[in-house]
């Protein structure tokens, strides 16, 4: 299948996906057909297909809540509705491209099938090497434009790829997000895998950022996330929101899951943090957290929600704990 052929199926794809579902074409919808397409066995195509078993159609509240149109900065959505824009031109201009070069080719046939005739008449010889040098000439033109749009494809494409990169990634701390976690659960649910699901959340931050301001309280932020990731090597650390963090394990049961965190919440619990400007002590800065395990084929809002109540006991019995069942 030449690259043309390709954008073109896809832009098809991604056309019949906003028919069947009756969303509009706007960029918000359309990134995330596109994303669904491109990727049918990611998490987020997964969740899409669970979401519309039976015939039910997605709103644009779904989109929403499975991750398309999260608000952002500014600039980085400017970036996507920029990078949308671009893959529609691009896919717009490859289906002009290739209709162009079907009409070339046809016309060609057609001369060279009358010249034929002219020829068997003794007449047309001159006339067939006229019209072969006029497609050469357009076979290179073709080649040209041909080599400049898949040179333009390339670069649209690693532009894509480090979008959808961002969109994934939490400025701050660099962790996954929310919609990268909610991504990892579907997929990783869906094979099977064997799960176990923390919840945590850092004790009195609102007083960190109260009493220090907010630049340390970032940088409290980053400490937690170094801390949870060095831990959990191997599992998937995610920064959920605010100062919410989650933590995805993987193949291992709920007592080794509470022994991994435990070691994390000594690891934070242990350091003693100063302020960078005058070394006055911050003190101690702990978290809490609740760890779940996931039952087979359970919903990620269900595993979510258990792991959450957990968190809210161990907030409620002192803090600077992790509840399990």
């Amino acid at each position: 299948m030449t690259a043309d052929d390709r954008a073109g199926q896809i832009f098809d794809c991604v056309r019949a996906f906003l028919t069947l579902h009756r969303l509009s074409a706007d960029p918000i919808h359309y990134a995330f057909a596109y994303e669904v397409v491109c990727n049918p066995t990611g998490g987020l195509a997964q969740s899409v297909a669970t979401m519309t078993e039976g015939g039910i159609r997605l709103s644009a509240r779904d989109i929403v809540t499975l991750g398309g149109g999260t608000p952002g900065a500014p600039a980085d959505q400017a970036q996507s509705d920029g990078l949308v824009a671009q893959t529609q031109m691009q896919v717009e201009g490859f289906t002009d491209m290739v209709r162009s070069i079907r009409a070339e080719t046809a016309d060609f046939g057609r001369d060279l099938a009358a010249s034929a005739t002219a020829m068997r008449a003794g007449t047309g010889g001159g006339e067939v090497a006229r019209l072969t040098a006029v497609m050469l000439d357009r076979v290179r033109s073709a080649e040209a434009r041909l080599h400049a749009a898949t040179s333009e494809a390339d670069q649209l494409r690693a532009k894509l790829e480090e979008a959808r990169g961002d969109a994934r990634r939490d400025p701050l701390t660099g962790l996954p997000n929310r919609r990268a976690f909610e991504e990892a659960f579907a997929e990783q649910s869906a094979r099977g895998t064997r799960l176990c699901l923390a919840v945590c959340d850092v004790d009195r931050f609102k007083r960190v950022n109260d009493q220090f301001g907010h630049s340390v309280g970032d940088r409290v932020l980053k400490a937690i996330a170094e801390a949870l990731s060095a831990a959990c090597d191997g599992h998937f650390v995610a920064r959920y929101g605010g100062e919410e963090f989650v933590i995805l394990f993987s193949n291992v049961d709920l007592s080794h899951a509470h022994l991994t965190l435990e070691s994390a919440r000594c690891t934070v619990d242990a350091k003693r943090y100063r302020l960078r400007e005058t070394d006055m002590p911050l003190g101690a800065v702990t978290f809490s957290a609740g760890l779940a395990s996931a039952e087979p084929g359970e919903t990620l809002g269900a595993t979510f929600g258990r792991a959450d109540k957990l968190l809210y006991a161990a907030k409620d019995s002192g803090r600077n704990q992790v509840r399990c069942p």
